[in-house]
């Protein structure tokens, strides 16, 4: 079985179409027609079914698209596992929640990049829908999103951890003695939140609302870090994950406040779409998401 043909099924596969697949490939789409015809022919399957111009996967085909990352895992592992093997080197496209991005990048990324020199990583900071569109049209090949719990067949969770979020306040704040603050009185203060729309806050507003309550901030900034700079400074009271201000807590410089009967449950995960081909440079970078971002080790859906 001829591994290029393999790699053109993948390719194929993943962006829906012959036309892409010859263009990112570089070969004439007659090429990849061909390679795919003998790949159905060895395998004495359809792939493809080909209706007014739309390619799809047929069910044997999205049997044998898992197989076909398999092999070209291992023989990439292979390689890298020679004396004289390359590792891993190509391009790696992340989309994720912006007030992921610092703790990402903020302390480890030198280590990273030391160790895989040949990997160049491109992060896009977006919301949840824009992520998914991003991941659906293969714009990124993995997304680390922040917002409710996601259940698709159509993707691989790699990681994935509830998060702690909090109502938090500067030490000053004039609530922070109180045991059971009332929602109806915590708004009725000044905040600061992170964009409408956008994870957390999308869901801090959508239980607001089936409260028939709202929030009207006095700012909105997308970097969770410089809100909780300016939340230490008594400038006004958020809504934030654990990870981002629980140093500060711990340290005296920021309060959580005890907010009666208001709980969100945030997820943290770390996903691609099934039928994307884990290259090496990807299982890389997603395992760097991995060691920055989860404190649980569920299996590692990267070693299959």
């Amino acid at each position: 079985m001829d591994l290029k043909n393999l790699k053109t099924f993948i390719q194929t596969a993943e962006l829906g179409s012959f036309t892409k697949a010859s263009e990112k490939l570089g070969y004439s789409q007659s090429t990849v027609s061909f390679q795919i015809k003998q790949l159905e022919t060895e395998l004495n399957t359809q792939l493809f079914e080909r209706i007014n111009h739309t390619v799809a996967l047929t069910d044997r085909g999205r049997e044998i698209l898992a197989y076909a990352h398999r092999i070209i895992r291992l023989s990439d592992e292979m390689i890298q596992d020679a004396p004289d093997g390359q590792a891993a080197v190509g391009h790696v496209r992340l989309a994720m929640a912006d007030s992921l991005c610092a703790s990402l990048l903020r302390e480890d990324f030198s280590a990273f990049r030391k160790q895989y020199p040949g990997i160049s990583l491109k992060i896009i900071a977006a919301g949840t829908e824009e992520i998914f569109r991003l991941i659906n049209h293969n714009e990124v090949d993995a997304m680390l999103t922040l917002d409710n719990h996601i259940y698709n067949t159509d993707y691989i969770i790699v990681r994935e951890e509830k998060t702690a979020m909090h109502f938090t306040a500067s030490c000053d704040c004039p609530l922070r003695h109180k045991s059971n603050i009332a929602i109806e009185e915590l708004i009725q203060q000044p905040f600061i939140l992170t964009e409408k729309g956008m994870s957390y806050r999308r869901l801090l507003d959508e239980k607001l609302a089936r409260m028939s309550l709202e929030i009207h901030p006095v700012l909105e900034i997308g970097s969770a870090d410089l809100i909780c700079q300016l939340i230490e400074q008594g400038v006004g009271i958020s809504f934030l994950p654990d990870y981002v201000t629980a140093k500060k807590a711990a340290a005296g410089r920021l309060t959580y406040l005890n907010v009666e009967d208001f709980d969100i449950d945030v997820w943290k995960q770390l996903l691609y779409h099934r039928d994307k081909w884990v290259s090496p440079q990807m299982s890389s970078v997603l395992r760097y998401c991995i060691s920055r971002e989860f404190l649980s080790e569920p299996q590692d859906v990267l070693s299959n």
